[in-house]
């Protein structure tokens, strides 16, 4: 039986992680494939903020999900203490004494294999299988492979592959800075975002292709309006105009859903409505749209609420509150009589803009026959009395 054994960190496994992996199934063609994410790596410390050792392992299941033959091991992650390969090697030999195993390692760490713990035994029981970076590592692996095998006897085989040149540092970095999408899997990413393990920030083009699984076609333009509008209102009142562009882009999420799916989301998010909301169908979609803007993209307390708040108002609101209301109320598509004066306060008296928009939309309920909702009238009140 053959035996390919692929360890690391894997913190995030990436592209390159994975393409390496192919290589090895390609090349190598083992009866099992196993790889292995360390629990406490033995050569670096884990990154500040990284997910958990069984966090790592589930987003490895979703990083190597399509290499044929590959299994994602919990050998490491059993194991109190570091995570030495030294340890998984023992434990295969002794399950499968008649096994050739072979330990996947890259050309960084090949070149310092002789520090590795125990890394006699290690020669000994395995053929180190070495992932090549191209031809021009062709020279100083044979000199090392050479070395090693006259040394201790070694076998050594080395693959042929074409590596991603990315590091997990460098999609850590970029992960904070609202990139990195293009070096991880697409499931990969959304459970990274989902979670914002690694401090990560959605990527705005990303975070917009997946809105338009959740929109009508219709409100499509509205949304990249409010975006916009949320993104300007932000700069110019000294908010966050990446963090505006993320509640702009996700606050319509559920709008487009039926009534009887927007009251099984109430219930699955344990949202408790009135009968006023009930008889309105269209207040819901703000409170299902802040839970599952969280649930499927972790969005901050900060978004959570501005998004919870975007279509009823209440008093009291905070800066950014107020920024997407009002963003939603202006932006480009948006039509109707007295919008220009109400565009303009915004950009001169965020409260008197409240006081505006709130007052506009009591009167246009109250035109159609329906009584104005209780967040609404009170936020209109809260604004006319700190106005005075």
């Amino acid at each position: 039986m053959k035996i390919a054994i692929y360890g690391g960190s894997f913190n995030p496994p990436h592209l390159g992680h994975s393409e390496a992996a192919r290589t090895v199934a390609s090349e190598l063609a083992p009866d099992r494939f196993l790889i292995v994410p360390a629990s406490v790596p033995p050569h670096k410390d884990l990154a500040d903020g990284s997910p958990t050792a069984q966090q790592r392992l589930e987003l490895c299941r979703l990083a190597f999900s399509d290499i044929p033959g590959a299994e994602i091991s919990e050998l490491e992650l059993r194991r109190e203490g570091k995570s030495y390969s030294y340890d998984t090697v023992r434990l295969l030999r002794e399950e499968n004494p008649d096994a050739q195993l072979y330990l996947v390692i890259g050309t960084d760490m090949f070149q310092t294999f002789e520090k590795w713990y125990q890394f006699h035994y290690l020669l000994e029981n395995c053929t180190l299988a070495v992932l090549a970076r191209g031809e021009d590592d062709g020279p100083e692996l044979r000199g090392m492979a050479e070395h090693l095998r006259a040394a201790y006897g070694a076998q050594v085989t080395v693959l042929p592959h074409e590596p991603i040149e990315i590091s997990s540092e460098m999609i850590r970095e970029r992960l904070e800075a609202r990139g990195g999408e293009d070096y991880l899997s697409d499931a990969v990413y959304s459970e990274i975002i989902r979670n914002r393990y690694y401090d990560a920030k959605p990527s705005l083009p990303w975070l917009r292709e997946k809105l338009l699984d959740h929109l009508d076609e219709h409100r499509v333009a509205h949304v990249a309006g409010c975006e916009s509008e949320a993104v300007r209102l932000a700069m110019h009142w000294g908010e966050d105009p990446e963090l505006a562009a993320e509640a702009g882009i996700l606050h319509d999420i559920t709008k487009s859903l039926p009534f009887e799916r927007q009251l099984q989301l109430c219930e699955k998010y344990g949202i408790i409505n009135d009968n006023s909301e009930l008889d309105n169908p269209k207040l819901l979609h703000a409170k299902t749209g802040a839970a599952m803007a969280r649930e499927l993209f972790g969005v901050s307390d900060t978004v959570y609420e501005a998004i919870r708040w975007h279509t009823t108002g209440k008093p009291d609101m905070s800066l950014f509150e107020k920024i997407l209301y009002l963003a939603d109320y202006i932006e480009p598509t948006r039509d109707f009589d007295g919008i220009d004066a109400l565009r303009e306060l915004a950009f001169t008296d965020l409260d008197g803009a409240m006081v505006l928009g709130l007052g506009m939309t009591i009167d246009e309920i109250r035109r159609s026959g329906r009584e104005p909702y209780i967040d609404t009238l009170e936020a209109y009140a809260w604004y006319k009395e700190k106005e005075k």
